[in-house]
């Protein structure tokens, strides 16, 4: 018996974290990654979070960054914890240089794999984005 999946690649797609920094996090998705800020909140509203969300213009996914003041919430990041970003052609020193000047760490993956089809920065909240040489789908 086939069963229908439950969602399907037209879904938009959110992932949400926590940031320490919405300023860092921003320098370090829109001016080293190159991302778009989709939404941000402007002003402060007692018991919401301050939000800010990126990802491409036209994209069915975006980061939703978020910070609470009042309880904030500390990142905790694992070494597997990973946003790859399949770019198709070797990673160049400009696209590393960008992001580091942006806040990222360069680090040694934690799986080898991708350091052998990749590199791996850290985010300003520890979370590793890989840019990964090769192809997807």
């Amino acid at each position: 018996m086939t069963q229908e999946p439950l969602i399907d690649s037209t879904v938009k797609v959110r992932v949400a974290r926590p940031s320490r920094d919405l300023a860092a996090a921003e320098r370090f998705y829109v001016d080293g990654l190159g991302l778009d800020v989709l939404w941000r909140t402007t002003e402060r509203h007692p018991g919401e979070h301050d939000l800010l969300m990126v990802g491409p213009p036209d994209g069915a996914w975006h980061f939703e960054l978020t910070h609470d003041p009042e309880r904030p919430l500390e990142p905790t990041p694992t070494l597997d914890d990973l946003f790859v970003v399949y770019l198709g052609e070797p990673v160049d020193a400009f696209r590393i240089d960008r992001l580091v000047a942006a806040g990222g760490t360069r680090v040694t993956a934690h799986n080898p794999y991708w350091d052998e089809y990749g590199v791996t920065i850290a985010d300003p909240d520890g979370y590793r984005l890989v840019l990964c040489s090769r192809t997807w789908g």
